[in-house]
């Protein structure tokens, strides 16, 4: 047994590749738990295999885009530049005697 970290849902591992990864589910009846990594990969593994690995906590990504491939850069926030109306006031085009 090389691990002696239990998985607990909501937590982030690090394994000895360096791989990161989050347990989103954990059947303990069953003994399968589900972990995603950061790029978005889905894999199951049983209690056994969890067990048989080198695991480190790991603090999650501050990076939450991993999963996400096909993300713009205005996906990310308040990216627009600010709108600026050289005109002057809008509303002095407006037909107030109508």
């Amino acid at each position: 047994m090389l691990n002696r970290l239990k998985p607990v849902v909501g937590d982030w591992y690090r394994d000895e590749q360096g791989s990161v990864f989050e347990v989103v589910a954990f059947e303990e009846d069953a003994g399968i738990i589900e972990i995603q990594y950061f790029d978005g990969a889905v894999e199951e593994l049983d209690i056994d295999s969890w067990f048989g690995q080198m695991l480190t906590r790991s603090a999650a990504p501050e990076d939450w885009s991993g999963p996400f491939d096909d993300l713009e850069a205005d996906d990310f926030g308040d990216t627009e530049t600010a709108r600026h109306y050289d005109e002057g006031n809008p509303l002095d085009t407006f037909d107030w005697n109508e």
